[in-house]
């Protein structure tokens, strides 16, 4: 009997992986690897006799769709090899981590979870946004953009518009109106600050602020993978800010910060 490892690999920048992480690439027979992550990765550390798996998803097409992972994932190790299924960022934040380990333990397959830093604080920390400070926010909540099969979108953000006093949301670019809309229409103020983050950590990283009244309109250009941050700590990416700077002396073309 093989082994499998849920392994996060980070944001985007491949330095980012965790030395675990990196270790288990090396060892790995069968590497099943997402869209968002960065191929340098397994330039770097994956075996030249590993077995590559494209997985990637976007919203109008699925390479594999998630049943057959699953399937790949059992039966691979069944063969006896090391499994490495590596995620964007980590793979228990929206990386559907939970239903892969789970059907693990249903076919009684060893498993291991090596965690991985998740987009909703590395892109913020990179665009020079702290999701907490003592004096504005103490709250933090990490959501869906897309709501779940049967909830009405009204119900699930009016409940975010009285809850954490920081809100990072994933995968929301494309309902980015109807989320200010909800949110202003059950208490949020219509000019608490906010900020679309674009392939944070990356050298094509592209930071728009704006508020919840206009920032439909300043980001509308904005596709995924984009991070959505909400609060007033996104007041202080103008003191903070510190990747720009970095990023533009490493690469020939500046990239774009807007706001």
């Amino acid at each position: 009997m093989g082994k499998v490892y849920l392994v996060g690999a980070g944001p985007g920048d491949p330095d980012l992986i965790t030395v675990k992480g990196a270790k288990i690439i090396g060892q790995s027979d069968v590497i099943l690897y997402d869209r968002l992550v960065n191929e340098q990765l397994l330039e770097d550390y994956a075996p030249k006799q590993a077995e590559l798996i494209y997985c990637g998803k976007r919203p109008d097409h699925h390479a594999l769709k998630q049943e057959q992972i699953n399937q790949l994932l059992w039966q691979y190790a069944r063969q006896g090899k090391v499994v490495t299924r590596l995620k964007g960022g980590d793979p228990f934040i929206f990386g559907r981590g939970g239903e892969e380990a789970l059907t693990l333990g249903k076919h009684q397959i060893p498993f291991e979870i090596v965690l991985g830093i998740t987009s909703g604080s590395a892109a913020p920390a990179y665009a020079g946004i702290p999701l907490t400070h003592r004096q504005i926010s103490s709250s933090v909540a990490f959501v869906s953009g897309v709501t779940r099969k049967g909830d009405t979108g009204e119900a699930y953000w009016e409940h975010l518009a009285k809850g954490a006093e920081t809100l990072c949301i994933y995968m929301g670019v494309k309902n980015l109106p109807d989320i200010c809309h909800y949110l202003i229409k059950y208490g949020r103020d219509a000019t608490t600050p906010i900020a679309v983050i674009h392939y944070g950590t990356t050298q094509a990283q592209q930071t728009i602020t704006g508020t919840l009244h206009t920032i439909a309109t300043k980001a509308k250009h904005l596709k995924n993978p984009s991070m959505i941050i909400i609060g007033e700590v996104v007041r202080l990416r103008e003191q903070i800010k510190w990747f720009e700077g970095l990023a533009y002396e490493a690469s020939e073309s500046p990239i774009a910060v807007i706001g």
